[in-house]
């Protein structure tokens, strides 16, 4: 297996972005951050990957912060972690803001900054041996990665302060029925079921999907008069786009759609 920190590759319109560094469990370094950052650019700026998929190498989805790393920057631990965490929010926001789905696969444990990302999905296929944990207060440290402000979306305010402050091990099972996730598959599945889910997405109206998760987005900090002129604003941009007129042609003759050859 390579190297590199995080293997980022295209095919078919599908990204692929691997966290590698399974011997450290794929904790998150500056290295890493970076990495994940120049991955999330390129998936906001090219218009030819419709779909991006997250996943992990190893044992592990990834363990969260390098946490030999904070040791070692001693009294310097400070800075380190905000140049740490101020990159790797640079590639969540990147993640956040780009015109296509992502899925995440949890092919193991996430922790920390870890399940941040996990947090980060639209679509989370999760194995059966995934659990999840906040981590932050064993080591006395706060959230990043989003965390804060993703998971009292998913799974309500009462949850997530149970989550965070108590730093309790949430099994696949529970993560699932609360929401942090959209189903569990079995292990030796999970590739698979990425796979279909992704190259499904990508073969399905991208840039309708691309405005529909900024919808979802704004819709907790939006009033109702403003998320419904946003909405109208959306499904007219979307109904003069061809990708519409492909749908609505398709719908009439009967036809399956090919939006992929609508064009962006």
């Amino acid at each position: 297996m390579s190297e590199q920190p995080v293997i980022f590759h295209v095919s078919d319109g599908i990204a692929s972005i691997t966290l590698n560094r399974p011997a450290s469990g794929n904790a998150i370094d500056l290295a890493m951050a970076n990495a994940l950052v120049d991955a999330a650019i390129r998936c906001e700026t090219d218009r030819s990957i419709r779909c991006v998929v997250l996943t992990g190498t190893g044992r592990l989805f990834c363990a969260g912060g390098d946490v030999g790393g904070f040791a070692t920057a001693g009294e310097g631990a400070g800075a380190h972690l905000s140049l740490l965490a101020g990159t790797l929010h640079m590639a969540v926001a990147r993640f956040a803001r780009m015109p296509c789905p992502m899925v995440v696969l949890v092919n193991g444990p996430a922790a920390g900054a870890g399940l941040s990302l996990v947090l980060a999905g639209d679509i989370v296929l999760a194995a059966r041996s995934a659990h999840f944990t906040a981590a932050y207060s064993a080591i006395g440290l706060t959230p990043d990665g989003g965390m804060s402000w993703l998971l009292p979306r998913l799974v309500g305010l009462r949850k997530a302060q149970e989550i965070i402050l108590t730093n309790r091990r949430i099994k696949a099972e529970e993560a699932e029925a609360i929401g942090i996730v959209t189903r569990l598959v079995d292990d030796e599945a999970l590739a698979g079921e990425g796979a279909e889910t992704a190259g499904r997405l990508a073969a399905s109206a991208v840039d309708a999907l691309g405005t529909a998760r900024r919808l979802l987005q704004r819709s907790f900090t939006n009033g109702l008069e403003t998320q419904l002129e946003d909405e109208a604003r959306g499904i007219a941009e979307a109904g003069a786009g061809p990708e519409s007129r492909e749908g609505i042609a398709a719908f009439l003759a009967k036809r399956a759609p090919d939006f992929r050859g609508a064009g962006r």
